[in-house]
């Protein structure tokens, strides 16, 4: 099993999420941001450096949110959830089509990624909806 980061960066009381490059595993779905634990890495180095290569912006990471099991046909993953401060950059996409920033109570009208579902529901939950 792989396991896999994922930021909730939030700002202006809005989330973000990102669109799968079209052509990719699950392209056009939408995502928390993030991405493989290679060896030796922590997840939240793993984080920091994918929202690097991803966007190119530095981000603090922080609080643990939650995991999520799911397996997809090319993959079985363990998705690690963790909050994310935007700390400088502009973001650039360069693994995804596009990103929005979304209030909590509409991230359920996305089409997620099944294991980040688990995740939309923790972010909503403790926004208190």
């Amino acid at each position: 099993m792989k396991q896999v980061t994922a930021a909730v960066i939030e700002k202006d009381g809005k989330i973000l999420i990102a669109q799968r490059r079209a052509g990719d595993a699950l392209g056009g779905k939408w995502e928390f941001p993030g991405g493989k634990l290679e060896p030796g890495e922590t997840p939240e180095q793993c984080l920091a450096r994918e929202l690097r290569e991803e966007f190119q912006i530095e981000a603090k990471i922080g609080a643990f949110i939650c995991a999520s099991r799911f397996e997809y046909k090319h993959a079985h993953i363990e998705l690690l959830a963790y909050r994310a401060a935007h700390v400088s950059g502009e973001f650039r996409l360069n693994d995804h089509d596009a990103i929005k920033w979304v209030p909590p109570a509409e991230l359920s009208s996305y089409d997620f990624s099944s294991a980040d579902i688990p995740v939309v529901a923790a972010v909503q939950k403790a926004a208190g909806l």
